[in-house]
């Protein structure tokens, strides 16, 4: 593959996301609204956020904490809003995975930490992420209300969560720039329904 081909390469992918963060805004757009005003709802009450994800959208999961606890930007200060991403602490983890297995490692987190009233948010390229899974179950079993952004077809979490938001396509990378487009439109709309 000369430059040239590389080139027109790299331009698709810009033209092909471009076309997927159109349809999924005009797909999404309500749904995200909606789950803005449920984790509005939870924070109001005293309830906090928890987030689980696996690989680069565990990233993103914790990128959408700091951006709860902290702020988005220097010029929107406000209070801190209380988030956890349980991906972060690598010693919690890689413990609870050792002792439990992997597919528990959120699950036994969600039963230490979570109480009724607070929400659980996973983010999986396919839905079908066993430890989500079991971490969703886990949320369902304390009362909490449990979220959803999935790619591809959904999987078991589309089914499972109580809110779903679905990015329909194939492609992870594509998926995980729509989440962190949609992680990034949430704190804006929760600063808004918050502090407006």
């Amino acid at each position: 593959m000369n430059d040239q081909d590389k080139i027109l390469m790299v331009k698709k992918a810009a033209d092909d996301s471009a076309l997927l963060r159109k349809a999924v805004s005009e797909q999404i757009a309500e749904k995200l609204v909606a789950l803005s005003g449920v984790m509005s709802g939870v924070i109001g009450t005293g309830g906090r956020i928890f987030l689980a994800a696996n690989g680069v959208l565990a990233g993103i999961a914790s990128g959408l904490a700091a951006e709860l606890l902290v702020r988005t930007g220097r010029d929107r200060n406000r209070q801190s809003l209380p988030a956890i991403a349980l991906n972060a602490d690598s010693s919690v983890l890689t413990d609870a995975a050792n002792q439990y297995g992997f597919e528990h490692a959120y699950a036994r987190q969600v039963d230490g930490l979570g109480r009724k009233g607070d929400l659980l948010l996973v983010m999986s390229v396919d839905g079908r992420c066993a430890n989500l899974v079991r971490a969703v179950q886990a949320a369902r079993e304390r009362q909490m209300i449990s979220c959803a952004m999935v790619g591809a077809s959904g999987g078991e979490l589309l089914k499972l969560a109580d809110r779903a938001l679905l990015v329909p396509h194939p492609s992870p990378q594509r998926i995980q720039e729509e989440l962190l487009f949609l992680t990034h439109a949430l704190v804006d709309l929760l600063e808004r329904d918050l502090f407006a």
